[in-house]
């Protein structure tokens, strides 16, 4: 047609269905998925393809890779295109409510009364801007803080700034409030006129719209400093949460005796075993520090005001406040809110580790072969080099074909894990594109086939065979994606070669060891991939002989 058209798609936004679906207001979906992080490659498609930040990454001995975050997942399933076999949906089951580690409620004995903190004065505006992500409850905080002014007799003013309308996009939320209504001529605040900063999310409250409606001397910040995924995983596989810069550009900006950090959310689902009541923890945590305008009284009575999860909210507002005032001995109670770093493992236990591994996929002769070529590299003498070396070797010698997948889900602990996340008579189901049995798709891939729990069996069947592994029996010794295997590993054992024959410059032969790090996925995103590290081994041999 001519001139402008509009399209207009009418539907309940995922996040609000969520919301919905948790308020009994809308009908829960029976069905979960989940990823088995043993045969997650780590390379990112299904973000790339679901644009989804509930899909996180997980460190794991064999590097980054992908779980999903089922306490914000909207059950869209879009995840599901990605072209990878570590999907497995879960029907007719339920996810385990966790506990906290904190039973409420404590009693007075070993929690004294808190003392009252000095509230800030309202004779003139004050401000506060609560900062967050959509889906977290940014907008239900800035709606407590307003009630709970206005149930004092105070004038508030709300501005609710929602950027785009999608999970995890930026949120702001500008509170003004004072004695006399009329005292509040504009609802924005105004550049460098914040008072206080209620950050729930570390990437937003250090963005340039929320540091700049701060200032030092006047502005405070209580922040939860939580690693939350940006839109950049979607698009960066390899991103990292940048927590250390994060929090450097607010203590710059404030000073550092003006901002607070707190891991909110983890400590949230630490004591009251779910991570959403992070935010209310968080105020709590700002009122006993004083940056908060109103009384505690009328925060709880805005707070059953509200009705959703009462004593719940009830309790992560005291659990804020007390780990203002005592956070050695909230920290004590909660224990580690994360498993501690483990220290690096040496080149031998890597090298063991990588033998066991290669020894479990196909059989002993392979781990000998993997052994002997280290062995040839380590004599040159550079251990990070040798690393290296250990580290892509082992890959491509064991690329997740067939057998290696069957194999990680039939003697692996993926079911013993599903029965600590999930209650009730729960069915799998494997979303799968066999090569002997997929056709391709619209768009030239091959289509996902949905297996019922009755692979289960056959999976175990095919990991036992895994012993016909390139041998003239092997059905799938045929298949696109074995050509592709195989002339990598030929290549990267030629290169192997090269380095050992041209040992002196190290910085070229780092380059050239590590090219295998990006070949990751499965079928048209690792050959996808393959073709690009060959252009990066291409460079890597150039500059080595020139």
């Amino acid at each position: 047609y001519p001139g402008v058209s509009v399209l207009i798609y009418d539907q309940v936004c995922a996040t609000e269905a969520r919301r919905r679906r948790k308020r009994g207001k809308m009908p829960a979906i029976g069905r979960r998925v989940v990823i088995n992080e043993a045969v997650c490659e780590g390379c990112g498609d299904c973000s790339v393809q679901s644009n989804c930040l509930s899909i996180v990454p997980v460190d794991t001995a064999f590097g980054t890779k992908r779980q999903i975050d089922q306490s914000s997942c909207n059950q869209d399933f879009s995840c599901l295109r990605g072209f990878c076999p570590s999907f497995v949906g879960i029907e007719g089951g339920w996810l385990k409510k966790r506990q906290g580690v904190a039973d409420p409620p404590v009693d007075t004995e070993s929690w004294p009364l808190l003392p009252a903190p000095r509230l800030p004065a309202t004779t003139q505006p004050y401000n506060l801007l609560i900062t967050g992500v959509g889906g977290m409850g940014v907008i239900t905080l800035g709606a407590l803080v307003g009630m709970a002014a206005h149930l004092d007799g105070k004038g508030i003013s709300t501005l609710d700034m929602t950027g785009l309308a999608q999970k995890y996009g930026a949120v702001f939320s500008h509170l003004r409030i004072a004695d006399r209504p009329e005292d509040i001529h504009a609802a924005r605040i105004a550049t460098g006129e914040a008072h206080a900063v209620l950050g729930g999310d570390l990437v937003v409250s250090a963005s340039s719209e929320a540091l700049s409606k701060m200032l030092e001397g006047r502005t405070r910040a209580v922040v939860s400093c939580t690693d939350t995924p940006t839109a950049e995983f979607t698009r960066n596989r390899d991103w990292h949460f940048p927590l250390a810069g994060l929090q450097r550009s607010l203590s710059d900006t404030l000073g550092q005796a003006a901002v607070d950090f707190i891991d909110a959310q983890h400590l949230a689902g630490r004591l009251m075993g779910d991570s959403l009541y992070g935010n209310m923890l968080l105020l709590g945590y700002a009122w006993q520090k004083g940056l908060v305008p109103v009384s505690a009284q009328a925060l709880d009575q805005a707070i059953v005001l509200n009705g959703m999860t009462v004593e719940a909210n009830r309790q992560a507002f005291m659990w804020g406040r007390r780990a203002a005032a005592n956070p050695e001995k909230v920290a004590q109670i909660a224990g580690p809110l994360t498993a501690p770093a483990q220290p690096e493992a040496s080149l031998d236990e890597l090298i063991a580790s990588r033998v066991s591994h290669l020894t479990a996929y196909q059989d002993a002769g392979l781990a000998e072969r993997y052994r002997r070529r280290i062995s040839s590299l380590r004599a040159l003498g550079d251990e990070t080099l040798s690393r290296s070396v250990a580290i892509q070797y082992a890959r491509l010698l064991a690329p997740k074909d067939e057998y290696e997948v069957a194999r990680l889900y039939a003697e692996g602990d993926f079911l013993r894990r599903l029965g600590e996340q999930f209650d009730g008579a729960w069915r799998l189901s494997f979303h799968l594109a066999p090569p002997l049995l997929s056709r391709p798709g619209a768009d030239g891939r091959p289509k996902k086939i949905t297996f019922g729990a009755w692979l289960l069996p056959v999976l175990k069947l095919v990991a036992k065979a895994r012993r016909l592994r390139g041998t003239w029996v092997d059905p799938f010794r045929f298949a696109p994606d074995r050509a592709v295997d195989r002339r990598l590993l030929a290549d990267y054992e030629a290169d192997l070669e090269l380095i050992g024959k041209m040992s002196g410059n190290i910085d070229h032969c780092l380059a050239l060891a590590n090219w295998p790090e990006a070949v990751r996925g499965f079928g048209p995103v690792r050959a996808a991939a393959a073709e690009l590290a060959m252009q990066t081994r291409e460079r890597a041999r150039s500059a080595l002989m020139a």
